[in-house]
This record gives C-alpha cells, sequence and structure tokens, in this order.
C-alpha cells in the first residue's frame, strides 16, 4: 500500500455495529466510537444518528439486544445483511457473484473461511477497511443502490439501526438528511418500479473491461434487480 494511504477505520466501526451484538461488542463500543470520532469522516447528522445505537449498546440488556437484532435482521429476508440475498435471491447467479467476490476478497489480500458468506455486509466493510480509501468508496459507492433499499427498509423498523445505513451511504457520497421516522412508513413494495430502476445497474468489483485479459465477466458482480418471489417476501 502506498504511503499515505491508510485504509479508512469506520468502515470496520460500522462493521461492528452491525454484527449481532455480543459481550464482545459491547465492551468494544467506546473504541468504536472512539475510532468514528478520531477519522472524523461521516457528516454530523450521520455521527448524531448513531448516538442511539451506541447508547442502546451500552446500556440495555444484552438478551434485549440480541432478540431485536434477530427480529430485525434473521426474520426478514427483506432486512438481511447478505447483499446478493436483495439482487439474485436463490437463482444460480447468486453462486457465481459470490465466486466472483471471494477472488476479488482474494486478489485484496483477504481469505474467507468455510463458513462465511462473502456478500455478508459487515465483512464487506471489513474488507474495504484493509483497502486505499480511494479503491474502498469506489467499491462501496458501486452497491448503494442495494443499500439505498436497505437503508429504507430497515430505517422504517428500527432508526437505531438505519442510522448505520445512513453513515454507510455517506461514506459513499450518498445523503440522506436525517434517520427515517419509524412510524407511517411503507416498505418498498413496487418491485416493478425497483427493477426498472435497477436494470442498467450493475457492481463492477475491481478493473476491467470487457476487451481486457482480466475475465470481465468473472470481476463483474452484476448487482441487479431480478423479479422473483425472494423479493416479495415480507416476514
Amino acid at each position: 500500500m502506498m504511503a499515505g494511504h491508510s485504509p479508512i477505520r469506520t468502515f470496520k466501526a460500522l462493521s461492528a455495529l452491525l454484527t449481532y451484538p455480543g459481550a464482545e461488542l459491547v465492551a468494544a463500543i467506546d473504541e468504536i466510537e472512539a475510532v468514528i470520532d478520531d477519522e472524523n469522516l461521516l457528516r454530523p447528522a450521520s455521527r448524531s444518528g448513531l448516538q442511539p445505537l451506541l447508547h442502546a449498546l451500552r446500556t440495555d440488556d444484552l438478551f434485549d439486544l440480541q432478540e431485536r437484532y434477530v427480529e430485525l435482521f434473521d426474520r426478514s429476508r427483506r432486512h438481511s445483511l447478505h447483499l446478493f440475498e436483495h439482487i439474485h435471491g436463490e437463482s444460480r447467479d447468486r453462486g457465481q457473484a459470490m465466486i466472483d467476490l471471494v477472488q476479488h476478497y482474494e486478489r485484496g489480500g483477504l481469505l474467507l473461511t468455510a463458513s462465511e458468506l462473502p456478500d455478508y455486509l459487515p465483512l464487506f466493510l471489513e474488507f474495504l477497511s484493509t483497502q486505499p480509501p480511494g479503491e474502498a468508496r469506489s467499491l462501496l459507492a458501486e452497491t448503494s443502490h442495494v443499500l439505498s433499499v436497505l437503508d429504507e427498509r430497515v430505517s422504517s423498523r428500527s432508526p437505531a439501526y438505519g442510522a448505520v445505513f445512513m453513515a454507510i451511504l455517506s461514506l459513499a457520497g450518498e445523503v440522506r438528511a436525517a434517520p427515517v421516522a419509524t412510524e407511517g412508513l411503507a416498505e418498498i413494495d413496487d418491485l416493478a418500479a425497483l427493477d426498472a430502476e435497477w436494470e442498467e445497474t450493475a457492481v463492477a468489483f475491481g478493473p476491467g473491461t470487457p476487451d481486457d485479459g482480466c475475465s470481465v465477466d468473472r470481476l463483474r458482480i452484476q448487482m441487479r434487480a431480478a423479479r422473483r418471489d425472494a423479493r416479495q417476501t415480507t416476514a
């Protein structure tokens, strides 16, 4: 890595906030907040938006924290932290996309264990925390259309966790003025509109053009909104 190109530790801090809240995470909250404050990369609204979650992780009963996390992220495919769930569902395309992303991680120096799924958002953010800032922001921006949908879906159920997505999007250059209120918001159900919006949108992890020798088909992970039953699941 070139001198002066220190990785962005805020990516790892936000990654930690999206993981299952165990005792280790609770014990690290002060350190996580210190990283965010020291790097000072988030907009004031994003930093203040994280305070309710940081406070809850410091003070709430651990069992309650874990129960709320499971209810939010593990009981609804609409809130899944696995990025390809929102694009490929259970289709065969997801398998190839996983392979492509694993290969990109390996080129960036990250070797996964057999139990780790590469499209898990906290893992993706942790990988970004090891990369040069320009490349990390570019990779994150390529997923912003998926993250924006997750932002709206999660924020309508849990503004505290929605604030993490707000912060992630701010690092990608996207702006949301404030956390979404918890009451009165419909989830994104217009799949046809989303399909039309994402029809020409793709995420390309890494360099490459159709004519180069880098096997661009294996580098490009097509993050497209497909019409499928999994996208219609609301439970």
